[in-house]
């Protein structure tokens, strides 16, 4: 192997190794149209559920959301509202599918992120962990505002085009629905997320 150009890649230590390759062979190596110049070989990072959950006041359990851009946004979203960990359950994608680790946008790598196929195990290990479940609905019996967000919270997010099955929303102590205002019919995935993660951090802080 050949050592790459500290000018270049000047904060990658001198125990890793590097290889130049050309174009060709670096699209091999990316599934990306246009690949960014740098592939890297890396470790598995999700960890157990108890060990995500342990401590945590705000998370997410994601149920059989199966986009991987969504999944990733999710992602991103937890991790820029200061969520302690993120739990991708049931049939939700794989969390090292390209499209979902670039959707993230690096957040993949900055908080605890488990994989549980279980829903209710999933689910179960959140309340032993001392949190409230709150499953999004938008024809949840509590509207965002009104929802209890102060103490420790997992909120529970359904498929992209289904939302929280019957036998997935009997789960959450609570479904929370938000409030639409306009003549939308609804809201994607991930705008949905983050407002309720948002909504949960300034409620956490504000208490």
């Amino acid at each position: 192997m050949r050592r790459a150009s500290h000018y270049l890649l000047p904060d990658i230590p001198d125990d890793i190794p590097l290889t130049s390759v050309d174009d060709h062979a670096l699209k091999s190596l990316s599934d990306a149209v246009s690949p960014g110049g740098v592939v890297a070989l890396c470790r598995y990072v999700d960890v157990p559920v108890a060990s995500a959950l342990s401590g945590a006041r705000l998370v997410v359990i994601c149920a059989a959301v199966r986009d991987p851009g969504n999944a990733g946004t999710v992602i991103r979203c937890a991790d820029a509202a200061g969520a302690d960990a993120v739990v991708l359950t049931g049939s939700s994608v794989d969390l090292y599918n390209p499209k979902t680790v670039r959707a993230s946008a690096g957040s993949l790598f900055h908080l605890p992120i488990a994989v549980e196929p279980s829903v209710e195990a999933a689910v179960g290990a959140a309340k032993r962990a001392g949190l409230t479940v709150l499953g999004a609905d938008g024809h949840g019996e509590v509207g965002l505002y009104d929802a209890p967000l102060a103490g420790p919270t997992a909120w529970l997010f359904g498929n992209e085009a289904w939302g929280l099955p019957p036998g997935h929303a009997v789960l959450a102590d609570h479904r929370v629905a938000i409030p639409i205002h306009g003549r939308a019919e609804s809201l994607n995935l991930a705008t949905a997320a983050a407002l309720c993660l948002y909504e949960s951090a300034r409620a956490q802080r504000a208490g």
